[in-house]
């Protein structure tokens, strides 16, 4: 199958072509689209409403169909997220050995609820249905790095120190 278009994208953004690239790659098969909304997300950081449909309009499939693929892996964020992520798994393992507490901790701790960054978009706490890791329940993800049997105040320690690095790391004179 052919792309709809092979001019640049209107809004002139060149990272679309990223995106293309990964379609042709896959000859804009329709089964590709896990590989295309990976790609999308590595290349933008999140999944616009315009860039689903841009996908959607060049695999030649329903917007709602990507949608769905899209918001049922956690992987995927809809919104630009924070400079760090944490992920806490939420699935039913993990909630009886109390992963509830450590997304309350968090979130008390930053005044953020799960799905929302920090104002100065430090951090962005998310939750998960599961990460399929159900042996090291409770588990958090902190910036990419899977972390088991994990609590509360753990998490909490490991956040505090990258803020405390972050603090280091600026500019003298800067402001935070």
């Amino acid at each position: 199958m052919t792309p709809v278009s092979t001019t640049p994208h209107p809004s002139g953004d060149e990272r679309y072509a990223a995106i293309d690239l990964t379609m042709k790659r896959f000859k804009y098969e329709k089964d590709a689209l896990l590989e295309v909304l990976n790609a999308a997300q590595e290349t933008f950081g999140y999944l616009s409403e315009d860039l689903l449909i841009y996908i959607s309009q060049q695999l030649h499939l329903p917007l709602i169909r990507v949608y769905g693929v899209a918001t049922f892996y956690h992987m995927f964020t809809f919104e630009p997220l924070g400079e760090h992520n944490a992920i806490v798994c939420t699935g039913t393992a993990c909630h009886v050995k109390g992963s509830d507490q450590i997304v309350k901790t968090i979130a008390e701790a930053f005044e953020i609820e799960s799905g929302e960054t920090t104002p100065d978009g430090f951090l962005s706490l998310t939750s998960a249905r599961c990460i399929g890791s159900c042996g090291l329940a409770p588990v958090a993800v902190l910036d990419g790095k899977v972390m088991g049997k994990e609590t509360a105040q753990g998490m909490l320690r490991r956040i505090e120190e990258m803020v405390a690095m972050s603090k280091r790391k600026q500019p003298v004179g800067s402001q935070s």
